[in-house]
């Protein structure tokens, strides 16, 4: 049975006014009463939101000198545990961009002497990056404030709505993920793998 359309015009609490994304429905409905327009209730507020969140974890990247990419890069060495190493192809995988991507940002934190390049214990042939002593230092320093800042976005919802918020995104994504054979999208410091966008 297909899902009931919700009436993204009429907002769920009285005391909310027709945001940005209820106008543009608003003048879709006008323009084309053929089409369903509902789903943009769900879809441009999430595309607003990522922009938003993106936005406001930058913030945090840049007091330590760093983009999402590079944080992201740092994030992933990190959470592998000590020696803190993975080989280049690896962190590709766990952040969602191409090796030659990953090529980049490994050659700016390399310069930045918080990674540097060895050959693999197992092949020399291959290489892996591990973390310095500065980069740890700095990786644990930025994902403590990094932490801080999303507990900050967060206490915007309660307890209960954040719960709720979780599991319902994580139903979708799984099953979006089921039915088109997606993976994990996005990296460490990404509020979305595409923030762009919005409701039209």
């Amino acid at each position: 049975m297909p899902n009931q359309s919700i009436q993204p015009d009429q907002p769920s609490q009285p005391d909310q006014p027709a945001d940005r994304v209820a106008r543009i429905q608003a003048q879709w409905r006008r323009e084309r009463p053929d089409l369903d327009v509902a789903p943009q209730a769900v879809i441009g507020r999430l595309h607003r939101l990522a922009a938003r969140l993106s936005a406001e974890l930058a913030l945090v990247y840049r007091q330590y000198g760093l983009g999402e990419g590079e944080f992201d890069v740092l994030a992933a060495l990190r959470r592998a545990g000590a020696p803190y190493e993975r080989a280049p192809g690896e962190l590709a995988a766990h952040t969602m961009v191409t090796t030659g991507a990953m090529t980049k940002r490994i050659d700016r934190l390399e310069r930045a002497a918080l990674v540097t390049r060895r050959p693999a214990a197992d092949d020399r042939r291959g290489r892996v990056v591990a973390l310095t002593d500065a980069g740890l230092r700095l990786i644990d320093e930025a994902f403590t404030a990094h932490m801080r800042n999303e507990h900050r976005l967060l206490a915007h919802l309660s307890t209960k709505e954040a719960r709720t918020l979780q599991d319902l995104l994580t139903a979708w994504q799984h099953r979006l993920d089921g039915a088109e054979g997606g993976g994990e999208g996005g990296g460490e410091g990404s509020a979305a793998g595409n923030a762009g966008g919005g409701a039209g």
